[in-house]
């Protein structure tokens, strides 16, 4: 008897908390509007379309500054690898005279605009460590690190958006051996350029675009880089016809079934680059489209690796079988000395890691939405996510305007009688 009244009088404490910390929210905010889990383009897209649409929110970011995959983690050679036009955020457009590849530089620039002209304010150092939905509220419940002790702080909301993204942690393959390996191993979020690399034999382990152009920058510097390819890849220039690869396909996409432009691009491909199986980079059996949409690999937009492969200056590797003190084993039984590995592997998404969900939205397996594209933007009580498409900052921007405009039809109607809600609540339950 005695312990049940103690688990009544701790649940009635517990929930008394929780009862003054939303009262707070509301004094201060009215209803609390969305949170949104990451200050990335995704999570400025998503803020700055609510916020168009009449809606608040709060950005929680882990790191000290937005898009810190950008500023951060990225190589300074870095530009956009489509045109400016394909990678615009909702509501606002490039500089005019920004060049149809925007470099690193004037991307985040752009993107500094963009938060200064919506006035976003992310909370800065705030690691989200977990977010659970909370049935008897009807609220997410999200607990974030922060400060120089990361004491936790739970915010509240009607609505979760998981705006972290497919990039969100680095990548770094387990390779038997690598502990044993003597000289540096860092992943291309290290890595600036291959200043520090000169004269050095270098492996670049990955074979999309930042691992073609890590080895094209490690040659501008006089390294000797080879390149590991483990897989089947498709390589399309950047360029055909005078415009975009990237435009050129879509556009068609408009008038022939994927099949018929799938054959195009090979065939204009194979008239630019040559038979790219001849330099060690064998194509999948599907096209280039067709197997972006199975398997979400984007294909290489060459912008002179190719050629630098073609006379020599960069070898092609098959993949790693073993690594050793200074030497690397490879599939073929070839083994070479190396004194340097970069670990161009990609990122992957950290949902799992703090995402606690009943239904399963997102995927334990890869952290990324369940549903098919077109569908994969919402979940169950009030859960969204923008930036999981694969499909580069277009689908961010799709992603963003179709939740700012599912949360605003929920939000007109909510927040006329949130406050008089809890009011009733407090009174049925503690008076």
């Amino acid at each position: 008897m005695m312990e049940n009244l103690k688990e009544v009088e701790s649940k009635r404490v517990h929930d008394h908390k929780m009862l003054d910390d939303l009262v707070k929210q509301v004094c201060r905010f009215g209803e609390p509007g969305p949170i949104i889990v990451g200050a990335g383009p995704s999570g400025l897209a998503a803020a700055a379309c609510l916020k168009a649409n009449g809606v608040p929110s709060l950005i929680l970011e882990r790191a000290n500054c937005i898009a810190s995959l950008w500023q951060l983690k990225t190589y300074n050679r870095l530009r956009l690898h489509l045109p400016k036009e394909f990678c615009e955020l909702p509501l606002m457009a490039f500089p005019s005279d920004f060049p149809t590849y925007p470099t690193k530089q004037q991307f985040v620039s752009y993107l500094e605009a963009y938060a200064t002209h919506f006035d976003l304010r992310p909370v800065f150092n705030r690691t989200v460590v977990s977010a659970e939905f909370d049935k008897r509220f009807g609220l997410w419940r999200v607990k974030a690190a922060g400060g120089e002790k990361m004491e936790e702080t739970e915010y509240v909301s009607r609505w979760l958006i998981v705006a972290t993204g497919e990039n969100a942690d680095e990548f770094v393959p387990n390779l038997e051996g690598m502990n044993e390996f003597s000289g540096p191993i860092l992943h291309t979020s290290s890595y600036k350029n291959g200043e520090s690399f000169r004269g050095k034999k270098v492996l670049v382990v990955g074979c999309g675009n930042s691992g073609m152009e890590v080895c094209l920058d490690l040659c501008n510097h006089n390294a000797m880089p080879s390149l590991v390819v483990k897989d089947t890849l498709h390589v399309l220039p950047q360029e055909m016809l005078g415009r975009s690869t990237f435009g050129l396909s879509t556009w068609l996409l408009k008038w022939f079934p994927m099949r018929l432009v799938d054959q195009f691009l090979l065939l204009m491909s194979r008239l630019i680059l040559g038979d790219t199986a001849l330099l060690g980079l064998a194509r999948p059996e599907l096209g280039p489209l067709e197997y972006k949409m199975s398997t979400g690999k984007t294909p290489v937009l060459d912008i002179g690796t190719l050629e630098k492969i073609r006379n020599g200056s960069i070898k092609v590797c098959k993949g790693i079988k073993r690594v050793r003190r200074d030497l690397v084993e490879f599939a073929d039984g070839r083994t070479e000395s190396f004194d340097a590995i970069i670990l161009a592997t990609g990122y992957k998404s950290n949902v799992p890691t703090w995402l606690k969900q009943e239904k399963s939205f997102f995927s334990e397996k890869d952290g990324f939405p369940r549903k098919a594209f077109g569908n994969e933007w919402k979940g169950e009580n009030g859960l969204y996510a923008v930036g999981f498409t694969r499909r580069g900052l277009m689908g961010t921007s799709m992603d963003a305007r179709r939740i700012a405009g599912d949360v605003e039809s929920q939000w007109k109607t909510r927040q006329n009688n949130f406050i008089s809600a809890i009011m009733a609540f407090e009174k049925t339950q503690y008076c």
